[in-house]
Formats: structure tokens, sequence, C-alpha cells
């Protein structure tokens, strides 16, 4: 392979992992605002005795939500995906990481979106994506 060839298949296979790490960001956030409230999901983040819950409530809402659609859409997603690289290195270390690694309460589910999100923030969303200033170097880059 050359290094367009590269370039290019490494552009258009962050394709699936963008969808799916997106809609499942998104799918999360859309739970908490629209399922459990952000009362209800500041009252989940107090037992799980993480700080400033009403706040921390709102900031995975926003981050989750908004950012998954972001990333889903393939628009200005990188820094969602920092961001929720974050979140996910914040919920592995502070909630989950007593509970082993297996889900429902171990780290696999967080791991495998850290993974995700790092992916997307490291290498840009790819050629079939919204916005051009987060794409992935394609052969027509070089």
């Amino acid at each position: 392979m050359t290094g367009a060839t590269d370039r290019t298949s490494v552009g258009w296979g962050i394709l699936p992992i963008r969808l799916v790490i997106g809609l499942v960001f998104a799918m999360h956030g859309g739970q908490k605002l629209f399922v459990y409230g952000a009362a209800g999901t500041a009252t989940a983040m107090s037992h799980m005795g993480i700080p400033l819950p009403v706040i921390a409530a709102w900031v995975a809402i926003i981050v989750e939500f908004i950012g998954g659609l972001a990333i889903f859409f393939g628009v200005w997603a990188r820094w969602p995906a920092w961001l929720l690289a974050i979140e996910m290195l914040i919920v592995i270390l502070f909630v989950k990481l007593h509970g082993g690694f297996f889900t429902p309460r171990g780290i696999e589910l967080e791991l495998t979106l850290l993974a995700g999100a790092v992916t997307i923030a490291l290498l840009g969303t790819g050629p079939a994506s919204l916005a051009s200033g987060d794409r992935a170097a394609t052969s027509a880059d070089a």
C-alpha cells in the first residue's frame, strides 16, 4: 500500500467508529435529558459520590448529547471527542474501576467509548463528514 492509500483507508475506516461512538454518546445524553431529566441524573451522580452533582449532570448531558451528535455527523467533532474521552476517564477512575472489567459494573463499555473518542479526537472524522476541518487526511490531501 502507498501512503495515500493508507490515509484513505484510515479516513474511511473511521466512519463506522464515528457513527457508533456518536450514536452511543448521543443516546446516553438523550436518556439523561429526556428520560431521567437533569434532576434524576444529578440524584444518580450524587449517589455515586460525584461532587457538584447538578453541575456534573448538566455537563454530562450537554457533552454526551451535543458531542455525540457532533461526532455522529462529523461536525466540529474533535473537541467534543476530547471532552467525552475525559468524561469516560473520570467515570472509569471514580465510578467503575472497583467493579472489575465486565459490565454492568465494570469498565468494559467506558473503556471502549474512551478508545473510540480518543481515536476520533486524534484522527478526525473522515471524508464522510459534514465539516471538512475535522476530516482525517485522505489521498486528495496528499
